[in-house]
């Protein structure tokens, strides 16, 4: 079947049913009504039943009476519990009279953040280092081995502009942020007014679970995207709608703001190191030091002291002109736009640029 002709079927569709073959519907109706909870939206005949339909927990199922084939695979159904609030002793499969294997999974599944590892990483910005993921975009893996598991950092890029085929979502995270390389982009946030545009030099804080959706981009758009854990869960809401009608701008997402920084209304001030100044993004004080994004400069040429840091991740994107970076445990590389590195907990490392260069810094834990 052809993508088009797919395309005509869908707006057609009113409802859709998981076929279940049982043996005895009379056994299996009681198992599901009464101990699970389902309802029942049909049944036939009245006389003699052989079909039923029964909805509940978001599913449909169907029943039907039918002969079970000896290699039938029973079918695999999963709920999502109050594990917590279930009666002691309740185990945790269940299986009804047909076969069917009823897995009661936590509804709430823990944010797990990995240990991770501390490794120094440099990632180069050629044209060989693309790749091509979801909705067509091309994405440059910036950290690799991402740190055991901590840490991803992505450069995202749209060759082509117009409308992002997205929908409302939200990420089950501990830190996430988009920085906008080059081009704009067009986005929506829960509670956070109307869509507005993230242009070249702008960065967003998305706290953990905000909804929000991405509608637009202009041809040639850049972010950089980086995420603690590397890989976490994206669930899509397709109960709200964006924009919400409301501007809440202190609200609290767990315990981040939204932070929506404008690179034109920005205000640089001096860098931890003479020679440079920085504009703070703001995500430092939103989320109460856990993580700090800047973007550096140094107008003249400039070279830091050395320096180390003891957290858990410190972050470089070059975003113009050239970063002379070394240490004794690291080397000595010439970092030009578009080059990265990710420098390892207490090892020593020194900063080195041309007259203005720009780079994006992120640290976690945030300091000055």
């Amino acid at each position: 079947m052809t993508a088009d002709r797919t395309a005509a079927i869908a707006p057609h569709i009113r409802a859709a049913q998981i076929l279940l073959p049982c043996t005895d519907l009379a056994a299996e109706l009681k198992f599901f009504t009464g101990r699970l909870g389902f309802k029942v939206n049909l049944i036939m005949p009245a006389d003699s039943p052989t079909l039923a339909v029964i909805s509940g927990h978001g599913v449909t199922l169907r029943l039907e009476s039918r002969a079970r084939s000896g290699n039938q695979t029973p079918l695999h159904l999963r709920l999502l519990c109050d594990l917590g609030a279930l009666p002691a002793g309740t185990a945790d499969e269940l299986t009804a009279p047909g076969g069917t294997r009823i897995q009661l999974v936590d509804a709430q599944i823990p944010l797990i953040v990995p240990d991770g590892t501390q490794e120094f990483v440099l990632a180069r910005g050629g044209e060989d280092a693309w790749g091509v993921g979801r909705a067509g975009m091309q994405y440059r893996d910036l950290i690799p081995s991402r740190l055991g598991g901590r840490f991803v950092a992505s450069h995202i890029r749209i060759p082509t502009g117009g409308p992002v085929p997205d929908y409302v979502h939200f990420h089950k995270v501990r830190f996430q942020m988009i920085f906008c390389k080059s081009g704009w982009v067009k986005l929506v946030y829960e509670d956070q007014g109307d869509p507005f545009i993230m242009e070249a030099g702008d960065c967003v804080l998305q706290p953990p679970e905000i909804r929000h959706r991405v509608l637009e981009a202009s041809p040639g758009l850049e972010v950089i995207e980086i995420g603690c854990p590397a890989v976490h869960e994206t669930y899509a809401d397709h109960n709200m709608e964006l924009p919400t009608g409301r501007f809440i701008p202190g609200r609290y997402y767990g315990d981040q703001r939204f932070v929506h920084h404008v690179a034109a209304k920005a205000h640089w001030t001096a860098w931890r190191q003479p020679g440079f100044e920085a504009r703070d993004i703001g995500i430092g004080a939103a989320t109460d030091g856990l993580a700090g994004v800047r973007v550096v400069r140094s107008p003249q040429a400039a070279k830091a002291e050395v320096a180390a840091h003891g957290g858990e991740f410190l972050f470089f994107f070059v975003l113009r002109g050239a970063l002379d970076l070394s240490g004794k445990s690291i080397g000595a590389h010439l970092l030009s736009a578009g080059d990265s590195a990710a420098i390892p907990s207490d090892a020593a490392y020194a900063l080195a640029t041309a007259p203005s260069a720009e780079f994006l810094e992120v640290i976690l834990p945030d300091f000055a």
